[in-house]
């Protein structure tokens, strides 16, 4: 019988079975055609590979992810996720989305068609993520359709606005669960719900929402997995008490691995999604299951029954493996094509101007000045309590901290305070809004820091000790069209530039890597004291993400859901 290919002396993993078995498997189309003890007596080969007693795992899947948080492009991705095993995603573009609307999301879908990795999009649930931000685009029902109708989806994205469907029934968030839920009754609804228990949690899961990819907690965990939702572990939540919980508990069935948001360094350096199981192997899970998790119960989870197993008629996605402890990737396979071999040269190709010309023009902002940076106050001269963004390391949740500052001539007094200032301004040129907070805890001691990639608005984050570097820092983003800049006593330490859409940038994987190196470097070099300063920084403007946060319409109560003022009076 012929076929393309026969891998012959492969210990194969079975996902039915979560073990090894020994044997060959023969690939016909893409497909998977047989796998057994069946040898070249049966076999005529197009192309024989021997094995050698490797290990033989699917394609790694990573179903919750979003390709704007590494700032490279969907093909510069590709290029670093085919080297690690990893051969579909399910990307959320809520990023661009937030850019550009449907437009973005259509444009990431179309430039993503040729990558070697399949990329099966989900929508982008929650554009804007509140009413509490202005963004440069929306999605609403009717674009939701059209894309449905037009492009290959597989999910409804992240539900992010948890709050409001609990308080408002008639709130756009529930409006779009039940169109949904009526129209399309099939299709998975992804979640996000930090920390919620009890009624509140069975309020969302009844709305539509089954899964959560938030920080989890043991507890966290029983109640959602009792309730019935489906969980997406990343790695913050890879604590010694999580993982002692999904070692121990007969849970398999209701978890998989995600990335979720991957820094562009980190995904040169340490890879992708093989990260998470080498590390998930390392705090004590079986290699098997550890497997199944980011293979097949992530597949099961989008209904892609195509893949995520070796086994007759399954998508030929497979990664020969030297070490399975190390995940030791030595080969990887698309379609039954090699895609990637550690032995041969793997080179970028790169293309500039993927996308349409005015993606590389949506910063709508004149130059700053210093007086910019000064907050107005109508308050008596006087000292006020006043809330203070408090930022944790371990963690993209702030606190809503007490503090004092003083009032004088109608200014808050801030650069004589023990607190930095944090500043959004509105980039789209729609209405010149602009908030202002103070930020304390584990963020810089001096210096500035400027960033149009702040999640999930985009507008202009700036957070400083100073007014010239806040400037400084804030005019060069302006200029560059979006990105980063770190400033120290005028000088610009580190200059990261994203201009598609003020998020990506269009050059290699490796180069990128290194600038994103040198950013993090030089916000630490400020004091800026986290795992992972980058994204802390640019979830300071999240408004859905606990528990004090700022928008360019000003100081947000997570909790609450409303705008609250910055001193207490």
């Amino acid at each position: 019988m012929k076929v393309d290919l026969l891998i012959q002396n492969v210990q194969v993993f079975n996902s039915y079975f979560k073990t090894f078995r020994k044997g060959n498997v023969a690939v016909l189309d893409g497909r998977f055609l047989y796998v057994g003890e069946r040898n070249s007596e049966t076999f005529e080969a197009g192309e024989t590979i021997d094995g050698q007693g490797r290990y033989m795992i699917p394609g790694l899947i990573d179903i919750h992810l979003h390709i704007e948080s590494t700032m490279v492009t969907p093909e510069t991705f590709s290029y670093g996720l085919i080297q690690n095993g990893v051969t579909t995603i399910v990307p959320e573009p809520h990023e661009m989305a937030n850019v550009f609307g449907i437009e973005g999301i259509k444009e990431m879908i179309r430039v993503s068609k040729d990558c070697v990795v399949d990329m099966k999009y989900a929508i982008p649930s929650s554009v804007p993520a509140t009413s509490m931000e202005t963004t440069g685009g929306s999605v609403e029902i009717a674009d939701m359709d059209e894309l449905l109708a037009s492009c290959e989806i597989i999910c409804m994205g992240e539900i992010m606005n948890y709050v409001d469907i609990i308080r408002d029934e008639n709130c756009k968030t529930n409006q779009i669960l039940q169109h949904i839920r009526k129209m399309y009754p099939t299709l998975v609804i992804e979640g996000h719900v930090p920390k919620l228990l009890d009624l509140d949690l069975h309020r969302v899961i009844y709305a539509g929402v089954d899964s959560d990819h938030t920080h989890q907690t043991p507890e966290g965990m029983e109640a959602r997995i009792a309730a019935g939702m489906f969980l997406e572990i990343q790695e913050k939540s890879m604590t010694e008490e999580v993982m002692d919980y999904l070692i121990k508990e007969d849970v398999s069935e209701h978890f998989c691995f995600v990335t979720d948001d991957v820094m562009t360094d980190s995904l040169f350096k340490r890879g992708h999604l093989n990260h998470l199981v080498k590390k998930a192997i390392s705090m004590g899970m079986q290699p098997e299951r550890a497997i199944y998790a980011s293979t097949f119960t992530p597949a099961r989870r989008m209904n892609m029954t195509d893949r995520g197993a070796i086994a007759p008629g399954k998508i030929a996605d497979f990664v020969l493996v030297s070490d399975l402890r190390e995940l030791n990737i030595e080969q990887v396979y698309k379609n039954g094509k090699k895609a990637y071999d550690v032995r041969e040269e793997y080179r970028q190709v790169v293309h500039t101007k993927q996308f349409p010309a005015h993606f590389y023009e949506s910063i709508k902002l004149a130059p700053l000045s210093e007086s910019d940076f000064q907050v107005a106050s109508t308050a008596p001269d006087n000292r006020y309590p006043c809330r203070v963004m408090l930022v944790q390391n371990g963690s993209t949740f702030t606190e809503d901290h007490r503090g004092i500052v003083e009032v004088r001539e109608g200014q808050v007094c801030w650069e004589e305070s023990p607190y930095g200032l944090i500043a959004v301004f509105e980039r789209y040129g729609k209405n010149g809004n602009r908030g202002y907070g103070l930020i304390s805890g584990d963020t810089i001691k001096r210096g500035a820091i400027a960033t149009s990639y702040s999640h999930d608005n985009h507008n202009l984050l700036v957070v400083g000790h100073n007014p010239h570097d806040m400037m400084v820092a804030a005019n060069e983003v302006i200029r560059n069209q979006g990105g980063f800049c770190v400033v120290e006593d005028g000088k610009v330490l580190a200059n990261l530039h994203l201009p598609v859409g003020g998020i990506l940038t269009e050059e290699p994987l490796e180069k990128t890597a290194k600038e994103v190196e040198q950013l993090r470097r030089a916000m630490e070099s400020l004091g800026y004291d986290h795992y992972n300063p980058i994204m802390s920084i640019s979830t300071h403007s999240l408004p859905v993400s606990p528990a004090l946060k700022l928008t360019d319409l000003g100081l947000i109560d997570v909790n609450a859901g409303k705008v609250v003022p910055l001193l207490l009076m």
